[in-house]
């Protein structure tokens, strides 16, 4: 059986990794080629997504061609041969990836990260090693959270120094991406407890990728287990994250901006459904005294509603990338505090819209919109699972915080 034949979970053994691509990535050359790339991808995506959750089936040609597509890279800078785009762009397309499938949009989520962290906290011989096998479409994957901690930010994984290498031991889960990744960055703690990433690679001896991800929504992200026995990474692949929050940077911004723009996809996808569905499918309300369904008044300003919501979202996520563009191009407390802000504003819309838009679906559409056949579940069982990814109750707390006592963001991943 072939990895992209596998339809149910491997949970007694580890998944093979798989070689890196025989021939180089595509370079982006600019925004509108981002944009353009990513659309025509999209299309392609979109008719196999609903079959894809349903039987788990892994994207696995999907994702060679994402990575090869050049998008992979697209927040390398152009000082090392990346093209370096807008984050409101690079958020545009994550966006429209996740309509189309949003597993897909979530697996690139914490390579683009690294990618950005690599830029912050890097040497500039790391920098040019690592964004080198990036732009070639090496693609990370991620160890970062464990399940029995106490916090998101608490970590047990350590490793140990050897010299020219160091040692890693732990276990992670929530590892989007890890199966079918090339390399695999793991967060460990070191002797000081400063959490740096060691990027392993992903046939490393001791890193085991179990296929244990069960969750009802995102079914196709290539989580699971990874298990970390004595797994040796080159000190040239040790990365120290740390520095990332130890003074006012971007990084957590980014992080969280591509989480906003997987959920104004999940939105987009389940409102271009809910219109197709009337357009083509539901029938007019008995009492209406109307032909069709789509001329409903009720669903007619139900479908407003919901599009004015999603293009207020869309909107904050544009201006959100705007201002992490600022805050690298001139790091200090308010510019970063300011992409910040304006990305939870963001994360709160996105996470509204989209358990608005998901559940709307089937008031709009009918009962017969629940019919298996129609796999419209998908959207609100993904958008209920990503949002929960950091809570948006502690958003408005750092918006009040901020507008009403000047208190800028903690510094860490989920701000």
């Amino acid at each position: 059986m072939t990895l992209s034949q596998l339809k149910t979970r491997d949970t007694d053994r580890g998944v093979p990794a798989v070689p890196r691509p025989s021939e180089p990535a595509h370079i982006i050359k600019d925004d509108a080629e981002a944009i353009a790339v990513a659309k025509k991808l999209a299309a392609d995506f979109a008719p196999g997504a609903a079959i894809r959750d349903r039987e788990r089936i892994w994207p696995v040609r999907e994702l060679d061609q994402f990575s090869q597509s050049g998008l992979w890279s697209i927040n390398v800078p152009k000082r090392f041969g990346g093209p370096e785009v807008s984050y409101a762009t690079l958020a545009k397309v994550i966006e429209i990836i996740s309509a189309a499938d949003s597993s897909i949009g979530q697996i690139a989520q914490n390579h683009l990260g690294v990618v950005a962290a690599i830029r912050t906290v890097s040497d500039e011989a790391q920098q040019r090693l690592l964004f080198g096998e990036v732009r070639r479409g090496t693609r990370f994957g991620n160890a970062f959270s464990e399940f029995g901690s106490k916090r998101a930010v608490d970590f047990e994984t350590r490793f140990t120094d050897h010299g020219d290498h160091v040692v890693v031991n732990g276990q992670k889960f929530y590892s989007s991406g890890a199966l079918l990744a090339h390399l695999v960055p793991i967060v460990a703690l070191d002797d000081q407890g400063r959490a740096w990433y060691a990027i392993a690679e992903r046939d490393a001896e001791g890193l085991t990728v179990i296929d244990d991800w069960s969750s009802f929504g995102q079914r196709t992200t290539l989580s699971g287990t990874v298990i970390l026995k004595d797994v040796k990474v080159p000190k040239t692949h040790l990365v120290p994250g740390y520095k990332g929050y130890e003074v006012p940077t971007a990084d957590g911004a980014i992080f969280q901006i591509i989480q906003v723009a997987i959920d104004t996809g999940i939105a987009q996808a389940a409102i271009d459904e809910t219109i197709a569905f009337v357009r083509t499918k539901s029938r007019a309300w008995v009492d209406s005294g109307l032909e069709h369904a789509w001329q409903d008044p009720y669903t007619i300003q139900a479908v407003g509603d919901l599009t004015l919501r999603l293009h207020a979202a869309q909107a904050l996520l544009e201006k959100a990338g705007y201002a992490i563009d600022r805050a690298i191009a001139t790091p200090n407390a308010d510019t970063v505090a300011e992409a910040q802000i304006v990305t939870a504003e963001a994360k709160v819309l996105s996470t509204e819209i989209a358990i608005a838009a998901t559940n709307k679906l089937f008031e709009l559409a009918g009962t017969r919109s629940t019919l298996a056949e129609h796999q419209l579940d998908r959207h609100w069982r993904n958008a209920r699972t990503h949002t929960l990814h950091d809570p948006v109750r502690w958003k408005y707390a750092i918006l009040g915080n901020y507008f009403l006592n000047g208190e800028k963001p903690p510094l860490h991943a989920w701000s």
